[in-house]
């Protein structure tokens, strides 16, 4: 055992992965591990099931809190907490005062998948289980956040990659405190309740792992982010192209820079016009023309400083520059945090499509700083939302109501909710990317409401609406469809007419010439089949599925919907 380091306490749910990780996590720190709630078997010689049956919740907690007392003052160790254990005030008061703590954060439906077969939870051995780890998890996150040092999301990333990201931030945390005059290798004194402190942009940070055939990067999400894009880039870089619009150059352009320089690394920015309208082959050119009169090579690095425009084109240029080169997203706007950047989708636009011309190229890494949310127009948040309240409505019913309760302080901007809508999102969008990187299948339904928005977008020419917006305005249209070709209830559609409203969007689409040129539009959306229309519809909240919909449905739905 390290008897020189701070112990490691992971907190979290029952199947959160805390013995999974902490075993791994030991291993590769070469530390000795400790499961509580087996050492509370060993001293008891039965089963937690059984001491809950004995002696009752109650009495569980007193062993429970005795044991952590003892075994905590034990410097060196990576202990697993038992799930309810944060709980009781002394326990948590032991955890801020000994040793660094980490929490390891998952949805219910990842909780319930790692517990359903597992009959050693007492607390789940009646009742509707699911029910019972949405209560637990309601009632017991604030006391995990509250004693928590890092937090961490287990449940789309594997566990080396969580170890990984852990042993970072604790080497992290190292630095900080030698900074401040802390002796990192003494570790904190026992007798204190002084909380570990890490930089601007580390301490609230997330992660969300992307695991694809192309490629497997971290998100990292947190204030003060630009900060650390340096940190991202790979040492063998002989030169880091800043990709950007003169507008997002002049409010952060110089910040990355310095973070890339600090590195030790030269940088070349390259200034595109602003907007949707230049997502073109043209300005794309504009692109490769100061890439090779710089003579940069292979393994030269892009870094895509701004919107969804800037990362579509500075991920394309990436993609097909001297056959591949990487790169990295530092997405601007709420939309191309919460989807754009994520998953590896690059593309320009075509008179007669939007985003007909790319390929599937996965970033190295996205850095996602939260702070730059308020700079952005009201508009450009609202349009963000949009695809925020999407993942609900294809994967998550509980995340739509969550969307629904928090509307309004969402499209404020209180920066707690923000932050948790990015990292929710960010791994739902991660979920789904890694099971299907270039859309053979699940992966379309990240589409929903985008064949009516597309229509929108080409009928009225690029950059009248924002593309959150159209895809706002296109989720009541899908919503309609939903309800007369899979079955939505008129209270769903209703709700999603309600939330689109709430959060800023516009509800009534533009008329355009009539019928016939929205359809032009959605067959030159890419889900088309053959000239057939596919469209992503919802049976009801948290479900969806791409299908050929009767274009009298179709029709009939763009007449309810427009406006003069």
């Amino acid at each position: 055992m390290n008897y020189d380091e701070p112990s490691i306490f992971l907190v979290g749910m029952m199947g959160s992965g805390k013995t999974t990780i902490g075993k791994n996590l030991a291993r590769t720190l070469h530390r000795t591990f400790v499961d509580l709630d087996h050492e509370i078997e060993a001293r008891c010689g039965v089963s937690i099931p059984v001491v809950f049956e004995i002696e009752g919740e109650i009495g569980f907690r007193k062993r429970e809190s005795q044991v952590l007392d003892e075994m905590s003052q034990t410097p060196g160790l990576i202990l697993a907490t038992g799930g309810g254990a944060i709980i009781a005030p002394e326990n948590r008061a032991v955890l801020k005062q000994r040793g660094l703590v980490v929490y390891l954060r998952a949805s219910v439906e990842d909780l319930y998948r790692r517990t359903a077969r597992d009959r050693n939870r007492p607390l789940l051995a009646t009742g509707d289980p699911r029910a019972t780890l949405k209560r637990l998890l309601r009632e017991r996150e604030p006391f995990y956040e509250s004693v928590a040092d890092i937090i961490l999301d287990t449940g789309s990333s594997t566990v080396s990659a969580v170890v990984q990201e852990l042993i970072e931030r604790v080497h992290q945390f190292k630095l900080s405190q030698a900074s401040q005059g802390f002796n990192p290798l003494i570790g904190p004194d026992l007798n204190t309740s002084a909380r570990f402190t890490f930089p601007n942009g580390t301490r609230s940070m997330h992660t969300v792992d992307v695991a694809t055939p192309g490629g497997h990067y971290p998100i990292h999400i947190a204030p003060g982010r630009l900060d650390y894009v340096g940190e991202s880039i790979p040492a063998d870089a002989t030169r880091v192209v800043v990709v950007t619009n003169p507008v997002v150059d002049q409010l952060y352009g110089e910040r990355v820079r310095q973070s890339i320089q600090a590195k030790g690394f030269k940088t070349l920015t390259i200034s595109l016009p602003d907007g949707e309208s230049y997502k073109d082959w043209a300005t794309l050119n504009t692109i490769f023309d100061q890439m090779l009169a710089a003579q940069l090579d292979r393994r030269a690095v892009i870094v895509a400083l701004g919107g969804g425009v800037i990362g579509d084109m500075a991920g394309f240029a990436a993609a097909v520059y001297m056959r591949g080169i990487r790169f990295i997203q530092v997405p601007t706007t709420l939309l191309a945090q919460v989807d754009s950047s994520v998953g590896g989708k690059t593309a320009v636009n075509h008179p007669l499509g939007k985003n007909m011309i790319g390929a599937f190229y996965q970033p190295i890494a996205v850095e996602i700083d939260t702070d730059v949310l308020s700079t952005l127009p009201d508009r450009e948040i609202s349009a963000g939302l949009a695809e925020v309240v999407k993942y609900g409505l294809i994967m998550n019913a509980d995340f739509f109501a969550w969307c629904e309760h928090n509307a309004t302080a969402l499209k404020a901007r209180d920066p707690a909710l923000l932050g948790e809508a990015i990292r929710r999102s960010c791994a739902f969008k991660a979920q789904v990317v890694s099971a299907d990187e270039r859309e053979a299948g699940q992966r379309a339904i990240l589409n929903l409401g985008h064949t009516f928005g597309h229509a929108i977008e080409a009928g009225l020419g690029y950059g009248q609406w924002l593309h959150g917006e159209a895809v706002g305005c296109g989720l009541i249209m899908a919503a309609a469809l939903s309800s007369k070709v899979a079955g939505m209830s008129a209270t769903d559609v209703k709700r999603v007419e309600k939330i689109v409203a709430d959060i800023g969007c516009p509800t009534q689409a533009p008329r355009l010439s009539g019928t016939e040129e929205w359809l032009t539009h959605m067959r030159g959306d890419k889900k088309s089949q053959a000239g057939t229309i596919h469209f992503v519809v919802m049976p009801k909240i948290g479900q969806a599925q791409v299908i050929p919909a009767d274009l009298e449905h179709v029709k009939a739905v763009l007449n309810a919907y427009f406006t003069d």
